[in-house]
């Protein structure tokens, strides 16, 4: 038990716990409205715990209680073949592709674009403002364009939705990687250029290396935007699949149990792709000789 209270366990199992009482809370008067009119169509008089439960057993409820949530994710994941078009495995792997393709694709790009800024003084004046505005562009307003502008030229499937996950991921990693590459203090580019240093051995002795923590810590940034990136993707072009397309039908058809299971498929890839990099960071450093 000093071991629960003195490690991280405990303060997130109370934090979860509040976050239960607080839904389930919630979701009483958030359906009480049907339930009253359920309740008086079928002249039933209820008490206060009755009327409770009834709340939170709802078909199609304004906020589903978690435990409707729970086995709407078990019995999309579990109890349903992945190859179904109903499994949230099957949609779950889907946006898991073009979050990755899109979040390679934009991280190459950012430091592509980083390397260039850092190391010529009229594209950092030239790009970095076209860089900084593309972010005021609202990505709803530009995924339709995408989605269909590539789709009148025979382009569709993942690479839209990949693209749109690269258009949000990049901007992380241009600006993480320009402030580690610029990192290095003018003392140690003296110091390098003494040694008769190139312009590579610059590069790879010394700012490379003091760029590794940001670009790891915009990588976790641009990983979790590539996500939303493919889902609003899905929600755009609903023929291929996803967790954007369980949450437009779910829309559509009410199933607000079925939206909020979606939602935490996707909430639970995003931070498994999140640790996923924070790993792949602690193997850079060791690799790099930091201590662990």
């Amino acid at each position: 038990m000093r071991e629960l209270m003195d490690g991280k366990t405990l303060p997130i199992l109370i934090v979860l716990a509040a976050i239960g009482l607080i839904w389930y809370a919630a979701a009483i008067p958030m359906n009480a409205a049907w339930q009253d009119r359920l309740n008086a169509r079928a002249g039933l008089e209820v008490s206060f715990t009755e009327f409770a439960g009834q709340t939170w057993s709802q078909d199609k409820p304004l906020l589903p209680a978690p435990h409707q949530v729970i086995g709407e994710i078990w019995q999309a994941t579990i109890g349903t073949d992945i190859t179904s078009k109903r499994s949230l495995a099957y949609h779950a792997g889907v946006t898991l592709s073009s979050t990755l393709l899109g979040f390679a694709l934009g991280t190459l790009l950012g430091v592509g674009l980083a390397l260039v800024i850092v190391h010529n003084d009229a594209s950092d004046r030239s790009l970095m403002p076209w860089i900084i505005a593309s972010q005021t562009v609202p990505i709803l307003a530009i995924a339709p364009m995408v989605v269909v502008g590539l789709g009148a030229v025979g382009i569709t499937g993942l690479l839209p939705k990949a693209l749109i996950s690269m258009y949000l991921s990049f901007f992380p990693v241009v600006v993480g990687m320009v402030k580690g590459l610029r990192t290095p203090e003018a003392i140690q580019l003296d110091l390098m250029r003494t040694y008769n240093a190139t312009p590579w051995q610059l590069f790879s002795k010394l700012r490379w290396p003091s760029a590794i923590p940001f670009l790891f810590a915009s990588m976790k940034v641009g990983i979790a935007i590539s996500l939303i990136g493919a889902v609003v993707g899905e929600l755009s072009n609903n023929a291929g699949g996803g967790l954007g397309v369980r949450l437009l039908t779910g829309s559509y058809n009410g199933q607000t149990i079925q939206m909020w299971a979606a939602l935490f498929i996707a909430a639970a890839l995003a931070a498994v792709l999140v640790i996923a990099v924070g790993e792949a960071e602690k193997l850079a450093a060791r690799s790099m000789g930091a201590r662990p």
